[in-house]
């Protein structure tokens, strides 16, 4: 059966999500209605689809590169780490379980069917369906239970194509050792390379283009260029670096740029809340983990965490609580989204996600925080400065408002503001209001500027995805492999699994 197409990657953070974001916007803008797909997800990015279904944050960004509503069938399993080890299992949409990596093992045939369910619902419902992989194909002590590559590809007869990051450099040995180690069924369904993030002479790089094709029997459909300041909706934060660049690049409109300092947890999630900030322009937003690092912000925010007591722990053990509690008392603004919110209230009551009962929050809110078993899920409206508000929301802990100002669905005192509220910056009227707050407060000179708009940023990005596909990549053969699946005798190359070579 045709209609679908499995992107795998040599390694995490090769390209998978954003080639298959770019097949997808790609293929869109043929009219062809395409769908992208992820059996198996682990990120503590996230987001929640109309129906109130959690999905990763990266389908949904393929889902608007496709041009259709995201969904839980797009991504039927979500993997979200914790403190201790575990790991929150969300079943289509919804969270099921906690477990550790030799229970999840155990549950994994159960969640293929689920996966298989899944897409073949999509593949009848969508002309195309481009679905991505995790990790590495080759990863073979998880291959006799995988649901995301290799098994998720024999079980639908799904042709692959591998994503090889050359900027990391060694891409041509990745690609033919990662074939290597595959057994001969699933050596079959691998039909051709994509290299990603090229930055060099086409030139130099062709001899070993020609030279992968011979060793392997497999072409290479694209060389993708290097492309910057995309910023997609990354699935964690592998990629994460001290400066976020963007809008300060742009240089203020106002006489002042404005410096904002993101806490960078260890279990940080939903860190794309920073994206519409960085696009602003005059705006530096930085990751910080030691005290000195916030000295010179004109605003600190704690943003989500999958792990709110253990994080807040760790604030604490890096020295962060004094400055922070020293800033509100000198009247220096704070944010804090989602498990940053709940630091900031006087109390935390948690029998839930880290089991450890009460514990001390920040006390910088008038709020107390009591986890429910109950994960909730929504998609709120609301408004404030006077502008519409669209937000989404995740969370186990239940925020007790008992004074302050109303902020959104929290509360603001004095320098200090704090909502459950993921994406709500990224409505560019509130945003420039709460900037135009945040400068005041803070006593910078800072203009927002009139005109960015953070959803029109996004769609050229995404445009710039389907660029790199159609300017850069063999289309004509990637239809093929769509339309007809892997081709027949595609050559062996040994030694394979370990089964394989016995």
């Amino acid at each position: 059966m045709g209609n679908a197409v499995l992107v795998a990657g040599t390694t995490s953070d090769a390209g998978k999500s954003v080639v298959t974001a770019g097949i997808c916007r790609w293929l869109a803008r043929q009219g062809v209605r395409v769908a992208p797909f992820k059996a198996q997800n682990m990120s503590l990015n996230s987001f929640v689809t109309a129906d109130g279904a959690e999905i990763g944050r990266a389908q949904a960004m393929q889902a608007q590169a496709a041009r259709v509503e995201p969904e839980a069938s797009m991504n039927p399993v979500l993997l979200k780490p914790g403190a201790d080890g575990r790991s929150q299992v969300v079943l289509l949409g919804r969270p099921v379980a906690e477990v550790g990596a030799l229970d999840y093992r155990e549950r994994k045939p159960y969640l293929l069917e689920r996966a298989l369910e899944c897409l073949a619902d999509l593949r009848g419902r969508y002309d195309v369906v481009v679905c991505e992989g995790a990790g590495s194909p080759a990863e073979i002590n998880l291959r006799d239970r995988d649901i995301a590559n290799m098994g998720l590809a024999t079980a639908a007869r799904l042709p692959v194509v591998v994503v090889g990051d050359i900027d990391r450099g060694g891409v041509f040995a990745a690609m033919y050792g990662t074939l290597a180690l595959l057994s001969a069924e699933d050596q079959a369904l691998v039909a051709g390379w994509f290299v990603n993030k090229f930055r060099g002479d086409a030139r130099l790089l062709a001899p070993g283009l020609d030279m992968l094709r011979e060793l392997t029997g497999r072409p290479v459909l694209g060389t993708l260029p290097m492309l910057s300041g995309l910023w997609l909706d990354a699935e964690d934060s592998l990629d994460l670096t001290t400066v976020v660049a963007g809008g300060a690049a742009a240089g203020p409109v106002g006489a002042d740029v404005l410096r904002i300092a993101v806490v960078r947890f260890p279990r940080l999630s939903n860190f794309t809340d920073m994206d519409a900030l960085a696009q602003e322009p005059g705006v530096l937003v930085r990751w910080a983990t030691r005290p000195e690092e916030l000295a010179d912000a004109d605003l600190v925010i704690l943003p989500g965490t999958r792990a709110t007591v253990a994080d807040l722990a760790w604030l604490r053990e890096r020295g962060l609580e004094g400055p922070l509690k020293a800033r509100a008392a000198a009247g220096r603004p704070i944010l804090g989204v989602c498990g940053g919110y709940q630091m900031l209230s006087r109390e935390i009551v948690d029998e839930v996600e880290s089991r450890t009962g009460g514990a001390e929050g920040l006390g910088l809110l008038p709020t107390r925080v009591v986890f429910g078993r109950e994960k909730v899920l929504a998609r709120p409206v609301g408004e404030a400065y006077g502008e519409r508000v669209e937000g989404y929301e995740i969370h186990h802990g239940v925020v007790a408002v008992e004074g302050g100002q109303s902020f959104l669905d929290g509360c603001r005192v004095g320098s200090v503001w704090g909502t459950t509220w993921h994406g709500a910056l990224e409505n560019d009227g509130f945003r420039r209001a709460f900037l135009r707050d945040v400068a005041a407060v803070a006593g910078r000179d800072f203009v927002p500027a009139p005109d960015t708009s953070f959803a029109a940023a996004r769609e050229e990005r995404l445009d710039r995805l389907g660029d790199l596909i159609e300017e850069h990549a063999d289309t004509d053969a990637l239809w093929k492999l769509i339309e007809g699946g892997a081709p027949a005798g595609l050559p062996f190359i040994p030694p394979g699994a370990l089964e394989t070579a016995k």
